[in-house]
C-alpha cells in the first residue's frame, strides 16, 4: 500500500493543535505532515513490519 498526500493549504492551514486534534479524533488513521504542511495519510504497517519492530525493541532492551 502507498501513502496518500492531500494538500489542503488552499482551504485551511492546520495549526499544530488542529493537527493533534485530527489525529486524536481518528485513532485508526496514521497521519503525518510534511514541511509544506501537506497531510499524508499513511497505510497501516503489516505483520512483517510489526514483527521486525518488536525484534528491534527487544534488542534495545536486552
Amino acid at each position: 500500500m502507498t501513502s496518500v498526500t492531500v494538500n489542503l493549504n488552499s482551504i485551511i492551514k492546520l495549526t499544530d493543535e488542529q493537527f493533534y486534534q485530527l489525529c486524536r479524533d481518528n485513532p485508526d488513521v496514521n497521519f503525518e505532515r510534511n514541511p509544506q504542511g501537506e497531510l499524508i495519510i499513511m497505510p497501516p504497517t503489516g505483520g512483517g513490519t510489526g514483527k521486525r519492530n518488536i525484534e528491534i525493541a527487544a534488542e534495545l532492551v536486552i
